[in-house]
């Protein structure tokens, strides 16, 4: 055996053999060792073998053409794949639906935690990510083909609880990334814009007694590289590759970038604003979800924008965004650099990130929309012979708190004009998204209510929430006629009682100024009180109320405006346009019951829609509350009354 590990790219491909089953580092182009693959397509070419592989993937590892994964797209190199997302491997997924492999699409999360449980021996992991989805056994468990009958994830009972048992798959050989190796196999990874399960893979490979090969940029001699840098001991690894700087990019839309390692900051505005069009219209309503203080989750695609709309409206500070090949903190970049960040906090390895989203740790998720039905069911992985596969979506907008899903109304070849007047169609798209059924179960809309998950489905003209009957729809652009653009496109239509515009300031050119939005910065102005007739004016018009310290807020400011005045208010309150979270109405209850006893007199409620009027009905139920359609008419009631 040689004192240095490090082969040649056919050296290494020669270690295959038939039959083995590989796993592979990598997020969409990132981490993705290309040239190991390269080697192995050029080997299969020409003498047709390594033959009959099986395949475990996690995450989607290529640029949808020729890159990564697509590398293995030929028939006879692959027997058997099981994969989180497809989209971005069209010769591989061709296989699958095809029907000349077997082909099995599991949630990117859970292949990622195997990972580790296959490393410490175990069996296999229980989950409850999966359940009422295309993986639950009872709706397919996973299976792209007829050809794939071989279970992959079962239904149990635990505790009195459905849960769903996956099993560990039986790994020979992992193909890996780095950036230094020294050659004893000790591997670094300073340049690499992620570390995601390169670890987990090596280790489970290895106490397997498999083969351990990892490709990187340079060699070291041995023993030079400091310990706390090296993320995959040398005693997992059995061979290493040095790639050509073409096979080794940082992503598949940048060479390198300082900025991904996070080892520099890019100055601000690194990343330019988005032009105002559908897609940034989607994401600007979509920030207006987005938790202070909060973790968020993005998804790829249409929510990548999300990202740049806060950073555009200054708000990147006061939350957290991640993504989940293990990014914390910072902005998510875009494209086929998705999965990089710049500016982050921390970057951790995938499957840590996967345990904090399926704990809860996500106060909103944003993720895409590409069909949807009225019971609120969501697919994004499956469209006829069309496969995407779910990657990551399944984990997150199961465990999230709150879900966006944010898309187009209508996809292929919708053409829209956005303008201060709000949206035109100019084409509508030739596909429909809002289906009597989805064609696949990625989100299970029945489980989200039941359990009451607050669910969004955003578009360019209109805007749909989930409750327990299903798909309600809640607000509509301007510019839109409801039933030419919307219920006509729909085939299910969906339930309607309060429909109010999508905020103006979402289609003009300058920013939104959200962050005062958000942050309530114009709370003190919204109170105000006239010495001289005793009366508080509370201007609640189009203010969002989403959690406990925003309702502590509006009690301490308008607590503070009465003490200083030292007599008890008659107090007008404008409803407009107000919103507040299901849950916290009896919270915002009792707070207005303790300033009530505490410093009002009389107090007059008005809003113009009559649901709001409904609602607050609803929220002060004591005879004592009046409620009406207009100020003035609010104004006239206490001043009447005083008369008397």
């Amino acid at each position: 055996m040689k004192a240095s590990k490090v082969v040649s790219p056919s050296e290494a491909a020669a270690l295959i053999k038939d039959g083995d089953c590989v796993t592979t580092s990598g997020f969409v182009g990132i981490g993705v060792p290309d040239e190991l693959l390269a080697a192995i397509e050029a080997r299969f070419v020409e003498t047709g073998h390594p033959r009959d592989l099986s395949l475990v993937f996690a995450a989607g590892q290529g640029d949808g053409k020729d890159r990564g994964l697509n590398r293995l797209g030929h028939e006879g190199l692959l027997k058997r794949v099981v994969g989180g997302h497809w989209g971005l491997i069209p010769k591989v997924a061709k296989l699958a639906t095809e029907g000349k492999i077997e082909g099995w699409n599991l949630p990117q999360g859970v292949i990622s935690q195997l990972y580790r449980d296959i490393a410490a021996g175990k069996p296999g992991m229980l989950s409850k990510v999966g359940l009422e989805t295309f993986v639950d056994p009872r709706k397919g468990g996973g299976a792209i083909n007829a050809n794939s009958t071989t279970p992959q994830v079962r239904l149990m009972e635990v505790g009195g609880e459905e849960i769903l048992f996956y099993p560990s798959q039986k790994l020979t050989v992992a193909l890996l990334r780095g950036t230094t190796a020294d050659e004893a196999g000790n591997v670094t990874m300073e340049r690499e814009a992620l570390t995601i399960d390169n670890l987990a893979q090596a280790m489970a490979v290895h106490n397997a007694g498999g083969l351990v090969i990892v490709q990187v940029e340079r060699v070291a001699r041995a023993g030079t590289l400091p310990a706390r840098d090296v993320h995959i001991p040398g005693i997992l690894v059995d061979a290493v590759v040095v790639a050509k700087p073409e096979n080794h990019l940082q992503t598949y839309s940048t060479a390198f970038s300082q900025a991904f390692t996070n080892r520099i900051r890019p100055p601000v505005g690194e990343i330019p604003a988005m032009a105002l069009d559908a897609r940034k219209v989607i994401a600007r309503r979509c920030a207006f979800e987005l938790p202070v203080n909060g973790v968020v989750n993005l998804g790829i695609g249409m929510p990548e924008g999300v990202a740049s709309v806060a950073a555009e409206e200054g708000l990147l500070e006061h939350l957290t965004l991640t993504a989940e090949p293990g990014v914390i903190g910072g902005q998510p970049a875009s494209g086929l650099d998705f999965g990089a960040a710049v500016n982050t906090d921390a970057v951790i390895p995938q499957n840590n990130q996967f345990d904090f989203y399926d704990g809860g740790g996500l106060d909103l998720a944003c993720l895409g929309l590409a069909q949807a039905d009225a019971a609120g069911n969501v697919n994004v992985s499956r469209f006829g012979p069309r496969l995407a596969g779910a990657g990551g979506f399944i984990n997150i907008s199961q465990n999230a708190r709150a879900v966006v899903f944010a898309g187009t109304f209508t996809a292929q070849g919708l053409d829209v004009q956005i303008s201060e007047d709000g949206v035109e169609i100019r084409k509508e798209g030739r596909a429909r998204k809002f289906l009597d059924h989805v064609e696949q179960i990625s989100f299970s809309g029945a489980r989200a209510a039941r359990l009451g998950q607050r669910v969004l489905y955003v578009t360019e003209r209109c805007v749909f929430e989930l409750t327990a009957d299903g798909l309600k729809l809640i607000e509509i652009a301007p510019g839109i006629d409801l039933e030419r653009d919307i219920l006509s496109l729909m085939d299910v239509a969906p339930m309607i009682d309060d429909l109010r515009p999508m905020e103006s300031r979402i289609f003009r050119e300058a920013e939104m100024d959200l962050r005062t939005d958000l942050l309530h910065l114009d709370l003190p102005d919204r109170v105000a009180l006239d010495r001289t007739l005793g009366q508080l004016f509370l201007n609640f018009e189009k203010m969002r109320i989403r959690t406990g310290d925003e309702i502590d807020l509006v009690r301490e400011t308008v607590a503070k405006t009465c003490e200083a005045h030292g007599r008890r208010v008659d107090v007008i309150v404008n409803y407009d346009g107000f919103r507040i979270d299901e849950a916290l109405e009896s919270c915002w209850a009792e707070m207005v019951a303790g300033l009530t006893e505490r410093y009002y007199a009389q107090v007059s409620r008005y809003s113009g829609s009559a649901f709001m009027r409904m609602k607050l009905g609803e929220v002060f139920p004591d005879a004592r509350t009046h409620i009406f359609e207009t100020g003035g008419q609010a104004r006239t009631f206490l001043q009447s009354d005083r008369g008397s």
